[in-house]
């Protein structure tokens, strides 16, 4: 440990407020879970890109891609949302990568 260092005394929240943050957590990690339900809703099970279309038995191809790349951005309009199959996905996050290699 460095010699300017100490230790120091680190106060633990009471139980309410342990109680309080762990249910704002999960109601946080409930709201960013239901974005894809969201999407699906108001998208549509349709690739944005390709236009192709998903049924319930291939529903799991089908992604939700984030328009601003920002995961915690969920407005409830699904304004910053696409619904993206697996390879126009792919191809979304390669364009950009490939760009800023380009780019330097």
């Amino acid at each position: 440990m460095p010699p300017n260092r100490r230790p120091r005394s680190v106060q633990l929240p009471s139980r309410e407020e342990a109680e309080a943050l762990l249910k704002k957590m999960r109601g946080d990690v409930e709201k960013n879970e239901n974005y894809r339900t969201k999407s699906l809703r108001i998208h549509g099970a349709i690739c944005a890109k390709c236009g192709r279309e998903f049924d319930s038995a291939s529903l799991n191809l089908l992604t939700v891609h984030h328009r601003d790349g920002n995961h915690h951005n969920n407005p409830p309009d699904g304004s910053n949302w696409e619904n993206l199959c697996n390879h126009c996905h792919d191809d979304e996050h390669s364009r950009e990568l490939l760009g800023n290699y380009l780019a330097s």
